[in-house]
């Protein structure tokens, strides 16, 4: 369809050249949130579609023209109202929907139009289903850099693409640009942007570099040929509105967008953090033992010196005692009934004597100190660390999205549940592989376009999901390699190290970083 045909004009002045370099050198100078990651506007643009109108003379479909559309559902297009306008206006053309990859191009018919916001609602009327898009809920932003999804109409001329080739997949054309702000136009809330687009881009996805729909590219600024263009996307405050009224409520994301660099510079300085805060504790505790040890010593000197001295002096005393019972006994014997005061001072005198050679024998000695200080340190050593408490040791586990740690590109959910147990054995019936220090499960649906690997760190309570949004062709190998092998049951010999060898047919064939990275802390259910 005719981006630029969409009334009225926007007549642009002769600055528009000068004031655009003007605004991309200031673009360049601010801070963004991520750059556009190719990776994320790929996997968008296998939801993004042509929009054929199709007219038939009774013995053969022709095309009357096209736009692009994208999926926000598997089963639903949102185009511009303009592209599909002429559907309305004669009802012998139809809708014809062109996949970006696969030969299975299907109808589809219009199910809500709203002219006064140029958005279109189509349904699939085929076996066809798409991948559908995340639509940006941050529709507050103002700058940073853009992509522009579709098939544009002056591409096709330049492949010399004739008009039977519009039937056949084709991958869309990406532009890059910046976003030039907020403006209302034509009784509807837009977006300024410089991704060029051309006739054939109307109803196309604009991205922001997470591959978030930002808005629906619509109409361009007449250049007259000869100034910078600018082009309008229709905006989110129209778009998802107009969707919930016709009972779509599609994948919404407000979170920023950032790019997986950004995420692991993150992690690598949390994890160095972490060591750095480990090995202060080290030094402190370290030090803290140092001068436990040292007051325990000086206590233990002091308490044994004490006692030194306090059994010497009782053994010199008893010695005293012993001596002058013998002198008495001795005298004793010479005075009447001597026989038997001997005797008793005789007996007091062993007594004493006897007690008096223990004491000196017994008195504590130097190697005392070393044993008092030991048990001085193991009492204080009794009370065990939190840090080591943390080990999993199974259970059931609630576990919440760490949104400082993901790059959040879809609408994933805020928090799980499961049960683990410590043979990687998940709610009882799901097993996780075990290869290179790490419990892993992968799982390869029919139904999506994705694969996602889970991994769980019982150590730190860490669950982790990295998700791989594939093209057809890609996720065909991915289902073909998972279909090779059958994941061994909970409780099975070897379990856990044999799937951790039999996964590693699908991971060698995902890309080196995922489009998603969800990571959630863990706690025991009840705490």
């Amino acid at each position: 369809m005719l981006a630029v045909n969409v009334p009225p004009r926007l007549k642009v002045m002769s600055m528009t050249r000068f004031l655009a370099a003007l605004f991309a050198l200031f673009a360049l100078a601010l801070p963004i949130a991520a750059q556009a990651d190719p990776a994320d506007i790929d996997a968008a643009a296998r939801g993004v579609v042509r929009v054929v109108i199709l007219g038939s003379n009774g013995q053969e479909v022709y095309p009357v023209s096209h736009g692009s559309g994208f999926a926000v559902t598997p089963t639903r297009i949102l185009t511009n109202a303009h592209v599909v306008r002429e559907v309305l206006q004669d009802d012998t053309l139809r809708i014809g929907i062109v996949p970006s990859e696969g030969d299975d191009a299907v109808y589809g018919k219009p199910l809500s139009i709203s002219p006064r916001n140029d958005l279109a609602l189509v349904e699939i009327t085929g076996d066809l289903r798409l991948p559908p898009l995340t639509l940006s809920g941050n529709g507050n932003r103002d700058s940073g850099e853009v992509s522009a999804v579709g098939y544009p109409m002056n591409v096709d001329r330049a492949q010399g693409l004739d008009i039977g080739d519009i039937f056949k997949s084709q991958p869309p054309v990406k532009s890059r640009g910046f976003l030039s702000g907020r403006r209302p136009s034509r009784n509807f809330d837009t977006i300024l942007h410089t991704a060029p687009i051309a006739r054939g881009n109307s109803g196309g996805p604009l991205l922001d570099g997470c591959g978030r729909v930002l808005g629906i590219n619509s109409f361009g600024a007449d250049s007259d040929g000869s100034d910078a263009e600018f082009y309008f996307a229709v905006s989110m405050r129209e778009v998802i509105p107009f969707l919930r009224q016709n009972g779509v409520n599609g994948r919404v994301n407000e979170l920023p967008c950032r790019s997986l660099a950004e995420l692991d510079k993150a992690e690598r300085d949390r994890v160095e953090r972490e060591r750095q805060q480990a090995r202060e504790e080290v030094i402190a505790r370290t030090e803290e033992q140092r001068e436990k040890r040292a007051r325990a010593r000086a206590e233990a000197e002091e308490s044994v010196r004490t006692d030194r001295e306090n059994m010497m002096a009782l053994a010199f005393v008893l010695t005293l005692i012993a001596f002058g019972a013998a002198a008495f006994a001795w005298q004793a014997r010479r005075g009447d009934d001597g026989e038997k005061k001997a005797m008793i001072a005789g007996t007091v005198a062993a007594i004493a004597l006897t007690a008096a050679i223990a004491l000196w024998f017994t008195r504590p000695g130097l190697d005392e100190v070393d044993r008092r200080v030991a048990a001085a340190m193991q009492d204080g050593d009794a009370t065990p660390d939190p840090s080591e408490a943390s080990v999993d040791e199974g259970g059931t586990l609630i576990c919440t999205l760490d949104l400082a740690r993901s790059r959040v590109t879809g609408a994933p959910d805020r928090e799980l549940e499961f049960s683990w147990a410590e043979d990687g054995c998940v709610n009882g019936r799901t097993q996780y592989g075990f290869a290179a220090g790490t419990w892993s499960r992968v799982f390869v649906p029919n139904e999506e376009d994705a694969v996602s690997v889970n991994r769980y760190d019982p150590d730190s309570r860490t669950f982790r999901t990295d998700r791989y949004l594939l093209g057809r062709s890609a996720m065909g190998e991915a289902r073909t390699a998972r279909g090779k092998y059958t994941p061994p049951k909970c409780g099975t010999d070897g379990a856990s190290s044999r799937l951790g060898d039999l996964q590693g047919s699908v991971t060698a064939l995902l890309p080196e970083r995922p489009n998603e990275r969800l990571v959630y802390g863990c706690e025991a259910k009840g705490n």
